[in-house]
């Protein structure tokens, strides 16, 4: 868990499309071929820095915030490893990333909110912070894919004022 002598505070973030070159800085994004029979490689954006570490497949039925503006409460990155999260139905969902500052906390002032389009996922580069899985509207389905091995560098929490992300 990241220490902080007094919560980090974020300016008002209001929710963007996302897309591969808004998010470059904090992964890649994942997008459903639009041809019938193509498939589509996302190799590259997998990484794990702990090569011992097993991998982790998970599935969630993640259930909705419904809070308008949607509060975030709780930030935290995975240091050694990429995450994956692809949803598994058609949904609205929120993610919301933050680049370290200097210290190594989250850097609040630089973080951005994005909102997936259908048939879009993500995987976030090791160490990016992010809020956790936010689906919005209904409860969804997601395949969520890491590597973990329950010790203590699998997450980081950091202490943080909520805020709000406008959608």
């Amino acid at each position: 868990m990241t220490n902080a002598p007094s919560p980090l505070r974020a300016r008002p973030l209001t929710a963007q499309a996302l897309t591969a070159e808004s998010f470059a800085p904090f992964g890649d994004v994942l997008r459903v071929p639009r041809e019938v029979g193509t498939r589509s490689y996302f190799d590259g954006a997998l990484a794990s820095l702990r090569p011992q570490t097993p991998a982790s497949l998970s599935l969630i039925l993640a259930a909705p915030s419904l809070a308008r503006p949607v509060p975030v409460t709780i930030i935290e990155r995975h240091r050694l490893t990429s995450q994956s999260f692809v949803p598994l139905a058609t949904t609205r969902w929120l993610v919301v990333v933050a680049p370290d500052a200097a210290d190594g906390a989250p850097d609040l002032a630089a973080a951005v909110a994005f909102l997936p389009g259908p048939g879009q996922g993500i995987t976030l580069k090791p160490g990016v912070w992010h809020a956790p899985l936010t689906v919005l509207d209904t409860p969804a389905p997601f395949a969520i894919f890491m590597w973990r091995d329950f010790g203590p560098d699998d997450e980081d929490f950091a202490a943080i004022a909520p805020f709000a992300v406008a959608l």
